[in-house]
């Protein structure tokens, strides 16, 4: 593993981290020095980048599809001062590089996803630690917790892939289509538009931010694909329903009532089949830890 970057560095083709646009760069400029990201070479090549800051148990931060650990900005600060806050880039997706492999299947998807952020927290991470998963992060960290190679004390999933097969066929339609491609087409202002964000004091960077991510150079072939073999166009989408059970850590869901890809029902039944686990509403749609971050940060800091 190498040592993290000096603030305001921006990592070159070099470093095996892809470079960072002008809006994210900004981001992690104000994030440091309590937050700084660092570039973590994998063994069977590709490069895992991550945001880490803080002191005390590990938290772990895994965002949503076409994401970056950037986009947790709003809550990073605040959970740095009580936790080690590891924010992971998802193989293919924000500065991360990921390895070539076959992408035949949904299990082999999903180990494209988990396998490189698992060997990374194997080595930074020893101790118990929580994680925490918005919609395709948390089908990572379910799958994590599942596996048992990582000590998992506590799951946090938000609006959370992987509970049941559910996913509204908009949202499966806009997958397909691509949202990078989207995002070029529609430009900056009427792509914003598809999911805005409420009036909260970070929705212009969190917008500018997304969009940058989503219009990266070259696209995300490599995480796309990946995510195509979860998210069929019909049937079912993959998930974990029938082994819930054999999660043994605490379980929180936190969920948007008005969700537009995953249904609140999915969360649910998922209560109804884990005695260890509780439900939170939020009044928000698919990322209620973007809208209404203060509902996430009273979990994790009281």
């Amino acid at each position: 593993m190498t040592g993290g970057s000096s603030p305001g560095h921006v990592p070159g083709p070099s470093s095996g981290v892809l470079p960072l646009g002008p809006v994210e760069a900004e981001v992690l400029g104000e994030l440091a020095p309590g937050v700084v990201p660092r570039a973590c070479p994998l063994a069977g090549g590709g490069t895992l980048r991550l945001l880490e800051g803080g002191e005390g148990p590990p938290l772990v931060l895994l965002h949503g599809r076409g994401s970056a650990a950037s986009t947790w900005f709003p809550l990073l600060p605040a959970l740095a001062r009580e936790y080690r806050v590891l924010a992971v880039d998802l193989p293919g997706f924000g500065g991360s590089a990921a390895a070539p492999g076959p992408l035949r299947t949904a299990e082999d998807g999903l180990r494209f996803f988990v396998e490189p952020v698992e060997e990374v927290l194997s080595a930074l991470a020893p101790g118990p630690m929580t994680l925490v998963g918005h919609s395709l992060g948390g089908l990572v960290a379910l799958e994590l917790a599942l596996r048992g190679r990582v000590p998992v004390e506590r799951l946090v999933l938000v609006d959370a892939m992987g509970l049941g097969p559910e996913m509204a066929r908009e949202a499966r339609l806009y997958f397909r289509v691509g949202p990078e491609r989207v995002a070029r087409v529609l430009g900056p202002r009427l792509f914003g538009r598809i999911a805005p964000l409420p009036d909260t004091p970070h929705r212009h960077r969190l917008m500018e931010l997304d969009y940058e991510l989503m219009t990266v150079r070259g696209g995300r072939a490599e995480a796309t694909r990946a995510f195509n073999t979860l998210v069929p166009l019909s049937g079912g989408v993959f998930h974990r329903r029938e082994r819930l059970g054999e999660v043994k850590a605490p379980i929180l869901y936190l969920w948007g009532e008005n969700d537009g890809v995953l249904p609140m029902s999915l969360a649910e039944a998922a209560v109804r089949a884990q005695p260890c686990a509780r439900l939170v509403r939020v009044r928000a749609g698919h990322s209620p830890h973007l809208e209404q971050p203060e509902c996430l940060l009273s979990e994790l800091t009281t």
